[in-house]
């Protein structure tokens, strides 16, 4: 005796699996806001999923090339995509600090984020506590990297040119609250022949 085929779920899944591997394909970049959009919108830009380009097979063994793709609003910003639970990647813009041979990226949080304890303020951050495996899109060009969270927070601040990691602020009162707070990871190239 066969059994039923269930047709609504075939009929349903094939499109949705039609899409996931087109932009499999084609790439689905995050979103570049304006700095007025970012502003406006108390957030980035919208977060998209595979990142797209060669990837880079040679080590780089200095970083410092990196500080012309800064704006983090610019059109040639740099990407990250991260690795999520359910295996569709999550990809967002990102800010990186280079300094000679080594790659940092940092972000922070800020007002409602800051309610949430870290590594929970953002689905990225989540994404690389669970899975450091990493993808940067820089200048078109595809790095497999390792990222790995700096606890240290006076290695922070250096790297903040000794501003510190939490930023405080006062109010009218005298009450004394936290505005922003900054995390770091280092970056490490994986996939070259020379590691």
């Amino acid at each position: 005796m066969m059994k039923p085929v269930k047709i609504g779920a075939l009929v349903i899944g094939t499109p949705i699996v039609g899409i996931l591997l087109t932009l499999r394909v084609t790439g689905l970049a995050p979103g570049h806001p304006s700095a007025e959009e970012y502003a406006n919108a108390g957030r980035s830009a919208r977060p998209g999923l595979w990142l797209t380009g060669p990837v880079a097979r040679e080590a780089v063994t200095n970083w410092d090339w990196v500080n012309q793709f800064s704006d983090p609003f610019g059109e040639n910003a740099t990407e990250l995509e991260t690795r999520t639970w359910y295996g569709i990647p999550h990809s967002v813009t990102v800010l990186l600090v280079p300094r000679g041979d080594k790659l940092y990226l940092m972000s922070s949080a800020q007002t409602f984020r800051l309610d949430k304890d870290f590594p929970y303020g953002k689905a990225w951050w989540k994404n690389v506590e669970r899975d450091p495996r990493v993808r940067l899109k820089i200048d078109e060009k595809i790095y497999e990297m390792t990222v790995v969270l700096i606890q240290d927070r006076a290695e922070v601040a250096r790297l903040r040119e000794g501003r510190d990691p939490i930023v405080k602020e006062t109010d009218a009162d005298g009450n004394e609250y936290v505005t922003e707070e900054w995390h770091y990871w280092q970056l490490f190239q994986r996939n070259v022949a020379e590691y």
